[in-house]
């Protein structure tokens, strides 16, 4: 009898510590999803901090393209709000990706535009962001990932639902939005 109690407090003691780095690595993957997140939102507000510049720039060469300028500054609004879940956020710069890509066409028909050197290094900035923001949302993404296996997975699955973890979102764009607008000078 002595040995099934030790036996029985050997399992409970294992399941125990199996439980407890099961709740630790689930909020291990919890925050780094959040850190990840926290570095792609860094990005997009960089993003969203050069499209006035970019704006005010072209401005002053396309007067008469007030509806392309407007339609950036508004999608910039959207975009820049702040509370937005990962879906919503990737919705929103998808329409200002898209309202970028109008601005460039448009920079096509002023040569002196193309030739500023303030508009040549700020789309420069925004293209290096661009590919920052790329590569952050393959980071989260990737860590995203592993945490929603985590939480899907048995016997994991059962610490995930004791302590209320659940799936996250991927950051997404659409198939229109996938690659920065390329402009050709």
């Amino acid at each position: 009898m002595e040995w099934f109690l030790i036996a029985l407090a050997v399992i409970v003691v294992i399941i125990a510590l199996w439980a407890v780095a099961a709740y630790n690595g689930l909020v291990r993957l919890r925050n780094l999803v959040q850190e990840a997140w926290r570095q792609i939102d860094v990005e997009l507000q960089r993003r969203h901090d050069l499209i006035p510049n970019l704006v005010e720039t072209v401005k002053g060469y396309a007067k008469h393209e007030a509806s392309t300028l407007e339609a950036v500054t508004q999608a910039r609004t959207i975009a820049a709000a702040p509370g937005s879940s990962p879906a919503e956020q990737a919705a929103q710069e998808n329409m200002l990706t898209q309202a970028l890509g109008r601005l460039f066409a448009v920079a096509e028909a002023y040569p002196d535009l193309k030739a500023n050197q303030n508009f040549m290094q700020l789309q420069q900035e925004l293209t290096n962001t661009e590919d920052r923001i790329a590569a952050g949302r393959r980071f989260y993404n990737a860590n995203v990932r592993s945490l929603n296996t985590r939480i899907e997975t048995f016997p994991t699955v059962i610490i995930a639902n004791m302590f209320g973890f659940h799936r996250e979102e991927y950051f997404e764009t659409e198939d229109a939005a996938r690659q920065a607008p390329n402009v050709q000078f």
